[in-house]
């Protein structure tokens, strides 16, 4: 394959995060291809993520949140036919809006991949027993492709010593704990928070805290209430992402809300404690073999996150 086309339509980091070992397992299976990005938004690979060194190049079709709008679907193969391109040898669709996929499909292609509508889209009508893209590309292809996770060691340098600086122990366990989007109520409790930080001191664990520096009055809270708890983000002059990436492979363990620091600590791949309300954690979640899922309408039958309590979270501990 010459070229491969990979569409993202979700706009935060934590969407962009998630995609890095398809990317990475991509690279590596078709190696002379180039890999270009689409996205309903910026390209933070190129921006807020560039300490990740994922190298993709990025398709600019000169329509605002590509997509969404269905006027795109008119202009879509139009201005695609003016990058002076032929064609995708596979187009990669990674999100379900049934809209989105029928204007991506207007970009000419061999393959296109994309559960959307049942898999309604697929270019060769196959059924797939996994919700995992890797997997299911595999079985479209006809091709097995290697899983290629993120290799942390591959990190700046600055930032793994500057992690090492931060946590110079052992011993430490992290809670990421705010949200970024609010539209929907992902968040726990601060106050269960602060008591399963406090249950974590009794086992000789020291709680680390990712929450950014102009959240002053949360950490004060913390800080009264949590005596030791460690802010590794305010001691530092560095601010991204994948310094994040760096603290997180300094910890025994972590548990996090679903947000983007979550995919973050997700790269490390250490034992975490994911807790779900309203979002999908099937889809979410992050995918590895130290990753236990609390997700409250599985276990309580409801969105409410509040509903999971301190000791379902402590006792996977």
């Amino acid at each position: 394959m010459k070229s491969i086309l990979i569409y993202n339509s979700g706009g935060g980091l934590g969407d962009s995060i998630q995609i890095i070992p398809l990317i990475l397992s991509i690279k590596n299976h078709f190696r002379r291809s180039n890999i270009y990005y689409l996205g309903a938004h910026p390209n933070h690979f190129d921006g807020k993520l560039k300490e990740y060194s994922i190298k993709v190049h990025t398709l600019d079709l000169n329509l605002r949140y590509f997509g969404f709008r269905w006027w795109h679907f008119l202009f879509v193969k139009k201005n695609f036919k003016k990058k002076n391109e032929d064609k995708f040898d596979l187009i990669i669709d990674l999100q379900s809006k049934f809209r989105n996929s029928l204007i991506l499909k207007r970009i000419p292609h061999k393959h296109f991949y994309s559960t959307t509508f049942g898999n309604f889209f697929l270019t060769k009508k196959v059924k797939f027993s996994s919700k995992n893209h890797i997997d299911n590309l595999s079985i479209l292809l006809n091709e097995k492709i290697k899983v290629i996770n993120f290799n942390c060691n591959k990190l700046p340098k600055n930032l793994i010593n500057e992690a090492k600086r931060l946590l110079p122990k052992s011993g430490y366990i992290g809670f990421s704990i705010t949200q970024g989007n609010e539209y929907r109520k992902k968040s726990w409790s601060i106050y269960k928070f602060i008591s399963l930080a406090n249950k974590s001191l009794i086992k000789n664990k020291i709680p680390v805290f990712f929450i950014e520096k102009n959240q002053e009055q949360l950490i004060e809270k913390i800080k009264n209430q949590v005596p030791g708890a460690l802010f590794p983000e305010t001691k530092s002059q560095l601010t991204c992402p994948a310094l994040v990436t760096a603290l997180t492979t300094r910890l025994d363990q972590a548990v996090s809300i679903d947000n983007g620091v979550m995919h973050m600590m997700g790269l490390a791949d250490i034992p975490m404690i994911v807790l779900f309300g309203p979002t999908n954690s099937d889809k979410f979640a992050p995918k590895n073999n130290y990753t236990k899922v609390l997700d409250s309408k599985k276990i309580h039958n409801t969105s409410d996150i509040e509903s999971l309590t301190v000791d379902e979270v402590y006792n996977l501990f």
